[in-house]
């Protein structure tokens, strides 16, 4: 790799930083690697998921939801903040091979697809109110047993919906990495991180690219069918999911006709509104490549949602703790556990696994093995029965 080229990577990665904030990198370079050429085209979603639906509630906000199986208990998925429902793709995939199950994935106010009157009021009651109402649209009277299982934000929001009750017939109650004193003392530099990822794409291929360049996510088929729902078309306003859906704009810029490469992130120059890539091959030396005003940016500024962060996390712990359902916190890493869950711990009212050597997106980063720690805590607690050929693993504590 070149000087040039080095210099461009570097330039465009966000920087290290503390666990527990999204696409902040624990170190090490995961199952998904960082060696050999990559396939960045954005997947549809229509792989991992039988159905896609708009639930619209009253008022007339209209929450989009990917659903998968039509028996057993639902596992209904809450993403990450940024993240959207597509976030769970590979986890629906290899959770439901694996068990008898139903799953619904939400993309929550603000995020992905759905579109409600006031996307600013992002508060954990709000949220939570959300997920009540659209399964209560889906199901009514006929809900099936409910496990749910939340990332990040999405934890907090699920233990949320739990713990007032949002969401009826709950058997279970699954917390992926987040815990409460990791989490606040992340914000702090919550800021600091978002201010330091590109707030531009030329094409999705380069969202992708970041994605796993920058260990948002350490696995590229994840990544390929997740970072359509994380941004936006700037020019028509839309998720991107759109845009791999009717194939437009995703292998070439129409406006200028240069193809955009897969396997470079672009540069940003400055105030000119324009991008530089250098772009190399065994016959040419490197040039840049001026492309016109960036296509893609994020779909919610969680720069402008930091007055609800704190409410987020604040107790966490011990409404966790007071949830009555079978309970389990999955952590990419050993945080630490505050006194409340140590003491929990202790005393068996919830199960903790850590999953080493992955990065804060647990389910994109394994989800074969998140699925299987998830199917096995399902078997366990009676709340389904396992396929054929599925091997529960032992719990890890």
């Amino acid at each position: 790799m070149s000087d040039i080229r080095r210099s461009l990577l570097k330039s465009n990665l966000p920087p290290m930083g503390p666990p527990g904030v999204p696409g902040m990198k624990r170190g090490g370079r995961g199952r998904a690697g960082m060696s050999g050429r990559k396939d960045y085209t954005p997947a549809s979603w229509k792989k991992y998921w039988d159905s896609s639906e708009d639930v619209t509630l009253e008022g007339g906000d209209v929450f989009r939801i990917y659903k998968r199986g039509s028996a057993g208990p639902l596992l209904l998925l809450l993403h990450g903040g940024g993240y959207s429902a597509l976030t769970w793709s590979l986890f629906a995939e290899n959770v439901s091979e694996m068990v008898e199950c139903q799953l619904i994935a939400i993309d929550q106010r603000g995020h992905g697809d759905t579109q409600t009157s006031d996307n600013v009021d992002l508060s954990a009651e709000t949220l939570a109110s959300d997920i009540g109402r659209v399964v209560d649209a889906v199901y009514g009277s006929q809900q099936p047993p409910c496990v749910l299982i939340g990332h990040s934000m999405g934890g907090a929001i699920a233990v949320h919906t739990a713990y007032y009750g949002y969401v009826a017939g709950l058997a279970g109650l699954v917390v992926i990495d987040v815990v409460e004193g990791t989490a606040m003392d992340a914000l702090s530099s919550m800021q600091s991180f978002l201010r330091g990822r590109p707030q531009n794409f030329n094409s999705l291929q380069n969202a992708i690219e970041w994605s796993v360049r920058s260990g948002q996510t350490r696995n590229t088929e994840a990544a390929r069918v997740s970072m359509p729902g994380q941004v936006k078309n700037t020019e028509t306003g839309s998720c991107g999911t759109a845009d791999v859906e009717s194939s437009a704009n995703i292998n070439q810029n129409q406006e200028s006709g240069v193809p955009l490469r897969a396997d470079v992130i672009p540069e940003e120059d400055g105030d000119s509104g324009t991008s530089q890539v250098a772009e190399h091959s065994s016959t040419q030396t490197s040039t840049e490549i001026k492309l016109p005003v960036k296509k893609y940016t994020w779909r919610i500024n969680l720069g402008e949602t930091e007055k609800f962060w704190s409410g987020w996390f604040q107790g966490l712990s011990a409404k966790f703790l007071a949830c009555s359902p079978a309970k389990m916190l999955l952590l990419a890493g050993i945080d630490r556990l505050d006194t409340d869950l140590t003491v929990g711990q202790m005393q068996g009212k919830f199960q903790m696994q850590v999953l080493p050597q992955c990065g804060h997106a647990v389910q994109e980063d394994t989800p074969d093995r998140v699925a299987e720690v998830l199917a096995t805590f399902l078997v366990r607690h009676r709340l389904t029965t396992n396929k054929a050929d599925f091997h529960q693993s032992f719990p890890a504590c």
